[in-house]
């Protein structure tokens, strides 16, 4: 089971990425990949497309999406996976979580606009397939390509992230929200790359716990932004609380992204993968797109 090249993070053009969900699903295929799921961020429009690409091409496949959350001051990434993707508070939820972002993006705007930088919110609505979803990363690669930066890695850092002028906080979701959605739609829920969030070892200490408490049960462990001393530490957090690992890339974009589909290492054979606890949903995933079947997942 550890063996199976497992890819259940990454993004498309329904939220922050660049490829269509078909082109996700053939760039996975063509990197190996077993088992991959399109995780947009509060999003779930792409999932009957992408499904029915990763079956087309011999792959399994698995509903997913990245629910932004807030969680003591910080921005907290929620991965769902094997959810009905039909399920009506899911989509309630997340559309009340996508609401918001177009007035944050114009404070943002604003923001750049007081260092000079003119016409941010135009120029980074032309890489939003999804205009509810406007992001940072579309501001990113505005920049980019206007010249201010030379990637959008050091886009975030100078002017995206907290204490810089272009950051702006949005009020996301609640942890137990997340979970509950997640959960009543028949999925699992994954802490993503904890090793990003700014908490000292008592805050992450609190989010794995309450996590926990409202039924989350599984964490990123190999991840695109984890280093080999990260996964190492992830898989002893992983093993401490009894939660399932998983595996995903991260990947957003051809040249823009740091890890490409399928090429992580695989999980420590001591941990328990998340997907051992979704065969019954893969299962399914291969005859209807989005059955709603209850599953017992135990860690």
């Amino acid at each position: 089971m550890h063996l199976i090249n497992a890819d259940l993070h990454c993004h498309s053009q329904v939220s922050d990425g660049t490829l269509s969900p078909e082109a996700l699903a053939e760039r996975a295929f063509a990197q190996g990949v077993e088992l991959w799921s399109l995780t947009d961020h509060d999003e779930v429009s792409g999932q009957q497309r992408a499904r029915e690409a990763a079956l087309a091409l011999g792959m399994d496949y698995l509903t997913g999406t990245e629910i932004s959350v807030s969680f003591i001051g910080e921005t907290v990434h929620i991965v769902g996976l094997g959810f009905d993707a039909e399920n009506e508070a899911l989509r309630a939820g997340l559309a009340a979580t996508r609401s918001g972002r177009r007035e944050r993006a114009r404070q943002m705007a604003a923001g750049l606009a007081q260092l000079g930088i003119a016409g941010a919110f135009e120029g980074a609505l032309r890489y939003v397939a999804n205009p509810d979803l406007i992001s940072r990363t579309h501001f990113a690669r505005f920049l980019v390509d206007s010249g201010v930066c030379p990637d959008t890695h050091s886009v975030f850092r100078r002017y995206l992230t907290p204490g810089n002028p272009g950051y702006v906080p949005h009020r996301w979701a609640g942890l137990g929200e997340a979970v509950r959605w997640i959960r009543d739609a028949g999925g699992v829920a994954v802490i993503a790359h904890p090793a990003r969030y700014r908490f000292t070892p008592t805050e992450e200490y609190a989010l794995i716990t309450e996590f926990i408490a409202h039924g989350g049960v599984a964490i990123e462990v190999v991840t695109g932004s984890h280093s080999a001393a990260e996964q190492v530490r992830y898989t002893d957090t992983a093993l401490e609380f009894d939660l399932l690992a998983s595996r995903g890339s991260d990947f957003h974009s051809p040249g823009e992204s740091r890890t490409e589909l399928g090429t992580l290492p695989g999980l420590p054979g001591r941990l328990k993968p998340v997907w051992g606890a979704l065969q019954q949903r893969i299962q399914h995933a291969r005859r209807r797109p989005f059955e709603a079947t209850p599953i017992a997942v135990h860690p």
